[in-house]
């Protein structure tokens, strides 16, 4: 890889990853890039999930200081996520970007809507959640792992929308919390990938280090902001990332 690309990669690496510590789908526009300066496909889709192993521990540093990750209630989550994911990772290959593509745009445009409909999603903390909430996540955590060990793009939205619709979490802890269950995901895709030799190592090590700047610094500022403030940010982000992919979809 020339040189030049490989600054630019850096570039578009840094910059989404600063923004995706809160909103996530970075990937959406990161593997694309990879794409478009020649990577293979699979490379590329493997060699950036190796650096979102990076991205998620930085990002989660911050969290982690600031004790805003419960990590006891979202153990089973994690472990969810280790199966589905190692499973999503697996089966790469065997199903088109587009088709799950459109289902992440059109699924995050519903659970968006759901927040914007209930006034206090991600801004106060339910105290007790429904047991058929509780399963609901469950559920949905391990679909979702499924995604994320496949391509990644747009896990991490989709997981901080259900964790405040279904939850009762707020956006900060939402946030949190997702950064820490993609240090799983990635981390067991990652395993099935390197297993399977698809992983760049040079060029993952370079954005991996950048990622892991970019998030931690992401994450620093994230642990500043209330929670209205990131729920405006993050919903901002849904809307405009479901309707670029609805867009590239159907265009």
């Amino acid at each position: 890889m020339a040189i030049s690309d490989l600054i630019l990669l850096v570039v578009v690496f840094f910059l989404t990853s600063v923004v995706g510590v809160v909103t996530g789908s970075n990937s959406l526009i990161a593997v694309p890039a990879m794409f478009q300066l020649g990577v293979p496909a699979k490379v590329a889709v493997a060699t950036n999930m190796f650096a979102l192993v990076f991205m998620s521990v930085g990002g989660t540093i911050p969290f982690l200081r600031n004790r805003t990750i419960d990590v006891r209630r979202i153990l089973p989550l994690l472990v969810i996520t280790l199966v589905s994911s190692a499973l999503g990772a697996l089966i790469v290959g065997l199903i088109t970007d587009q088709s799950l593509k459109l289902i992440v745009s059109i699924a995050m445009i519903v659970v968006a809507l759901f927040i914007l409909a209930k006034r206090d999603a991600g801004v106060a903390a339910e105290r007790a959640v429904p047991l058929k909430y509780q399963v609901l996540v469950f559920v949905l955590t391990f679909l979702l792992g499924i995604y994320g060990g496949l391509f990644s793009g747009g896990y991490v939205t989709m997981l901080t929308a259900v964790l405040v619709a279904f939850f009762g979490m707020t956006f900060s802890q939402s946030v949190a919390s997702t950064k820490l269950i993609n240090v799983v995901s990635s981390s067991i895709a990652t395993a099935v990938f390197m297993w399977q030799g698809l992983v760049d190592y040079r060029l993952g090590v370079v954005l991996g280090l950048t990622m892991f700047v970019a998030a931690y610094v992401g994450a620093h500022y994230a642990t500043k902001m209330n929670d209205l403030w990131l729920k405006r940010i993050f919903l901002a982000a849904v809307f405009l990332l479901a309707f670029k992919t609805l867009f590239d979809f159907f265009g």
